[in-house]
Protein backbone atom coordinates (compact mmCIF):
# COMPACT_ATOMS: atom_id res chain seq x y z
CA UNK A 1 0.00 0.00 0.00
CA UNK A 2 1.69 3.16 -0.68
CA UNK A 3 0.89 6.11 1.25
CA UNK A 4 2.43 8.86 -0.68
CA UNK A 5 0.75 12.11 -1.64
CA UNK A 6 1.51 14.23 -4.07
CA UNK A 7 2.02 18.07 -2.94
CA UNK A 8 -0.20 20.43 -5.06
CA UNK A 9 0.04 24.17 -3.66
CA UNK A 10 -3.04 25.52 -3.64
CA UNK A 11 -3.53 28.08 -6.88
CA UNK A 12 -4.70 31.51 -5.83
CA UNK A 13 -6.46 32.36 -8.71
CA UNK A 14 -6.89 36.05 -8.15
CA UNK A 15 -3.18 36.69 -7.10
CA UNK A 16 -2.58 34.64 -10.69
CA UNK A 17 -5.02 36.82 -11.82
CA UNK A 18 -3.35 39.82 -11.28
CA UNK A 19 0.35 38.70 -12.32
CA UNK A 20 -1.22 37.97 -15.56
CA UNK A 21 -2.85 41.60 -15.65
CA UNK A 22 0.27 43.91 -14.92
CA UNK A 23 2.30 41.63 -17.51
CA UNK A 24 -0.09 42.22 -19.99
CA UNK A 25 0.00 46.29 -19.41
CA UNK A 26 4.08 45.95 -19.78
CA UNK A 27 3.67 44.43 -23.08
CA UNK A 28 3.23 47.41 -25.42
CA UNK A 29 5.90 49.35 -23.30
CA UNK A 30 8.37 46.44 -23.21
CA UNK A 31 7.41 45.82 -27.11
CA UNK A 32 7.46 49.93 -27.76
CA UNK A 33 10.83 49.83 -26.07
CA UNK A 34 12.54 47.00 -28.28
CA UNK A 35 10.95 48.32 -31.46
CA UNK A 36 12.83 51.84 -30.87
CA UNK A 37 15.90 50.69 -28.70
CA UNK A 38 19.31 52.26 -30.11
CA UNK A 39 22.55 50.79 -29.31
CA UNK A 40 24.32 52.18 -26.70
CA UNK A 41 27.07 53.10 -29.19
CA UNK A 42 24.91 54.91 -31.91
CA UNK A 43 23.42 56.86 -28.96
CA UNK A 44 27.01 58.12 -27.83
CA UNK A 45 27.92 58.71 -31.23
CA UNK A 46 25.17 60.95 -32.18
CA UNK A 47 25.80 62.60 -28.63
CA UNK A 48 29.62 63.25 -29.26
CA UNK A 49 28.45 64.36 -33.10
CA UNK A 50 25.75 66.70 -31.31
CA UNK A 51 28.29 68.18 -28.36
CA UNK A 52 31.03 68.89 -31.23
CA UNK A 53 28.61 70.49 -33.24
CA UNK A 54 26.79 72.85 -30.42
CA UNK A 55 29.60 72.92 -27.89
CA UNK A 56 31.36 71.02 -25.43
CA UNK A 57 29.54 72.12 -21.82
CA UNK A 58 27.48 69.79 -19.83
CA UNK A 59 24.44 71.54 -20.53
CA UNK A 60 24.50 70.50 -24.29
CA UNK A 61 25.69 66.90 -23.34
CA UNK A 62 21.96 67.03 -21.98
CA UNK A 63 20.41 68.67 -24.74
CA UNK A 64 21.88 66.41 -27.19
CA UNK A 65 21.06 63.17 -25.01
CA UNK A 66 17.60 64.73 -24.77
CA UNK A 67 17.80 64.99 -28.97
CA UNK A 68 18.72 61.26 -29.48
CA UNK A 69 15.86 60.02 -27.43
CA UNK A 70 13.37 61.92 -28.94
CA UNK A 71 14.63 60.43 -32.12
CA UNK A 72 14.38 57.08 -31.12
CA UNK A 73 10.90 57.95 -29.85
CA UNK A 74 10.21 58.78 -33.53
CA UNK A 75 12.62 56.71 -35.56
CA UNK A 76 13.08 52.71 -35.62
CA UNK A 77 16.69 52.31 -35.01
CA UNK A 78 16.86 50.51 -38.59
CA UNK A 79 15.44 53.55 -40.15
CA UNK A 80 17.86 55.74 -38.37
CA UNK A 81 20.34 53.35 -39.52
CA UNK A 82 19.59 53.48 -43.08
CA UNK A 83 19.43 57.76 -43.10
CA UNK A 84 22.72 57.61 -41.55
CA UNK A 85 24.37 55.10 -44.36
CA UNK A 86 22.73 57.59 -47.33
CA UNK A 87 23.85 60.74 -45.58
CA UNK A 88 27.11 59.56 -45.36
CA UNK A 89 27.29 58.12 -48.87
CA UNK A 90 25.96 61.52 -50.06
CA UNK A 91 29.04 62.74 -49.25
CA UNK A 92 31.05 60.35 -51.86
CA UNK A 93 32.30 61.91 -54.92
CA UNK A 94 31.68 60.19 -58.46
CA UNK A 95 28.41 58.04 -59.43
CA UNK A 96 28.28 56.52 -56.18
CA UNK A 97 27.67 59.48 -54.59
CA UNK A 98 25.38 61.41 -57.17
CA UNK A 99 23.15 57.96 -56.34
CA UNK A 100 22.37 58.89 -53.08
CA UNK A 101 21.93 62.20 -53.59
CA UNK A 102 19.87 61.65 -56.35
CA UNK A 103 17.58 59.09 -55.63
CA UNK A 104 13.95 60.70 -54.76
CA UNK A 105 13.36 57.65 -52.24
CA UNK A 106 16.71 58.32 -50.32
CA UNK A 107 16.10 61.97 -50.66
CA UNK A 108 12.54 61.62 -49.20
CA UNK A 109 14.10 59.46 -46.10
CA UNK A 110 16.81 61.97 -45.46
CA UNK A 111 13.95 64.90 -45.42
CA UNK A 112 11.89 62.63 -42.71
CA UNK A 113 15.02 62.39 -40.28
CA UNK A 114 15.45 66.18 -40.68
CA UNK A 115 12.36 66.72 -39.82
CA UNK A 116 12.56 64.65 -36.89
CA UNK A 117 15.36 65.84 -35.91
CA UNK A 118 14.09 69.59 -36.24
CA UNK A 119 11.22 68.77 -33.71
CA UNK A 120 14.37 67.34 -31.35
CA UNK A 121 15.86 69.85 -31.51
CA UNK A 122 12.69 71.96 -30.57
CA UNK A 123 12.29 70.28 -27.62
CA UNK A 124 15.83 69.93 -26.24
CA UNK A 125 17.30 73.39 -27.14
Amino acid sequence: MDNHKTYCPAINLRGLTAIILSMACLLPSMTLAADNDYPTAARVDYVIGCMAANGQDYLTMQQCSCSIDVIAEQLSYDDYEAVATVMGMQEQRGEMGVLFRTERSMQDDVEHFRSVQADADLRCF
